[in-house]
């Protein structure tokens, strides 16, 4: 059961495909998107990222920041974000401590759940019946 609307969003701090280091703390006073999925480069994961990637400049329109975070390696997100040309961070979480926070766990993998975050660190919306190959757009019609 994923967390509940209106609940504080579980900080963290990790790094992403590139090494950097990413604590959602950073982004307080922004609209935080944490999409979780199950694997890099797989039909579904890959349709969603493309449907993020594909309404990025949305996202980025509204100010909004769009984190990916699966339970794989750094290597593997880069080599995923790069095969696909994805224009936002995707974090790691190889110990699965962010996908066991969230509630999000799956057995060995992260299911496939979307957070919003708002500014003020509190979960906004959940969904947890994505439709990969819209998914970006039907989060920014929750989103506002």
């Amino acid at each position: 059961m994923a967390l509940a609307v209106g609940t504080v969003a579980p900080d963290f701090t990790t790094v992403d495909d590139e090494g950097n280091t990413v604590s959602l703390s950073d982004y307080k006073g922004k609209v935080v998107v944490l999409y979780f999925y199950p694997k890099d480069d797989t039909p579904g994961c890959t349709k969603e990222a493309q449907s993020f990637r594909d309404n990025y400049q949305q996202y980025q329109d509204k100010d909004m920041v769009v984190f990916g975070v699966s339970m794989d390696d750094q290597a593997s997100h880069k080599a995923f974000k790069e095969k696909y040309g994805l224009p936002f961070q995707l974090l790691v979480d190889k110990d699965g401590k962010l996908t066991k926070a969230y509630d999000v766990e799956g057995g060995g993998y992260s299911k496939r759940v979307t957070y919003i975050i708002n500014g003020e660190g509190k979960i906004s919306y959940v969904d947890e019946k994505v439709k990969t190959d819209t998914h970006a757009q039907d989060i920014l019609g929750v989103a506002g």
